[in-house]
């Protein structure tokens, strides 16, 4: 019964504090979600990708996190640019506290003459926060016997506002690196009519990748891939480090998620494996994340799920694209 308890306390602080440190969700397999990520991975394709993403974080608590991911993008070669539509959804607890997004992305493409690509990026979003109130339980529900419902004032059931995101990537045949900003416009989020903000996002990524075997005809086509992403966003702070390893048509990797180095900004939080096979242009990934946090034994892990199917692929004849060299997943 504590637990429930604790629980419930959690979700009502979120719901009704006076002041929020808020944090986005996100996927182990980031890669695999690239509109989410950054809006710059627009058109990274020589055609059109769709990207289906899943998330259930913490199955051992009862209603536990999930998080869903949908989305499009195309790449118009006489535009240079690409565009697609982003959707997602993350909800929790028996009240089915949600967020909802539904953007629209834009990225643009510079082509150097030294191999390198650069696209900057851009994304609108429509986004809502709703919550079933009559769902919730609250203190003096916990101490009377009397069933006539709860003393609290009523809450807002939905709050929707706009937002907005910026990101700048650049890569060789290689190498990538980039950046994204987030929660540009600080929507509004609470659901008591006070202001609420969400605190503006950082994220830093990148990476190189390594073909192996090649000069000894031996085993060629196989690659590893080594890649970091560091996020920040209000107090909270986070680093992900992995390494992936693909040989046609399967895709293993491993990851470590947090900061031991500066403790007062985050402890270990969890180690992410990764099995995914990729053929022709359909690839499915399955990761599962390991607590090593001190809520190991308390959380069940994390599992995730993606899938990515591209279509209607092949080289322009306007001009010779390069694919971004990170993983899928």
């Amino acid at each position: 019964m504590k637990k429930y308890i604790y629980i419930v306390i959690i979700i009502l602080n979120i719901i009704c504090s006076n002041t929020v440190f808020a944090q986005d969700s996100q996927f182990s397999q980031f890669y695999a979600s690239p509109l989410y990520l950054a809006p710059s991975f627009a058109g990274s394709t020589d055609g059109d990708r769709i990207a289906a993403n899943y998330r259930n974080q913490w199955p051992s608590i009862t209603k536990s996190f999930q998080t869903y991911s949908l989305s499009y993008d195309h790449y118009y070669p006489h535009l240079k640019s690409g565009v697609g539509l982003l959707l997602f959804r993350e909800q929790a607890g028996a009240s089915n506290l949600a967020t909802t997004n539904v953007g629209l992305v834009y990225a643009y493409k510079f082509k150097f003459r030294s191999g390198w690509r650069i696209s900057p990026g851009l994304s609108f979003f429509y986004t809502q926060r709703n919550v079933k109130f009559n769902e919730l339980i609250f203190e003096d529900e916990l101490r009377s016997d009397q069933t006539t419902g709860t003393g609290e004032l009523q809450i807002l059931e939905k709050k929707a506002d706009i937002d907005a995101s910026f990101s700048v990537l650049a890569f060789n045949k290689n190498y990538w690196i980039g950046a994204t900003w987030d929660r540009i416009l600080k929507p509004n989020r609470s659901l008591t009519g006070d202001v609420i903000e969400d605190p503006w996002k950082y994220s830093v990524y990148g990476g190189v990748k390594f073909s192996i075997f090649d000069k000894y005809n031996w085993a060629s086509g196989q690659s590893i891939s080594p890649s970091f992403l560091y996020k920040m966003q209000g107090e909270y702070s986070q680093l992900d480090l992995g390494l992936y390893w693909y040989q046609m048509p399967l895709v293993i990797g491993i990851w470590y998620r947090g900061i031991p180095v500066f403790k007062e900004l985050t402890s270990n939080d969890a180690l992410a494996f990764l099995l995914g096979f990729k053929v022709d242009q359909f690839s499915i990934g399955y990761s599962y994340d390991l607590t090593i946090s001190k809520l190991v034994g308390f959380t069940g892990g994390t599992h995730e799920i993606s899938i990515n199917y591209l279509f209607n692929q092949g080289v322009t004849k306007r001009e010779k694209r390069k694919s971004i060299p990170c993983p899928s997943f």
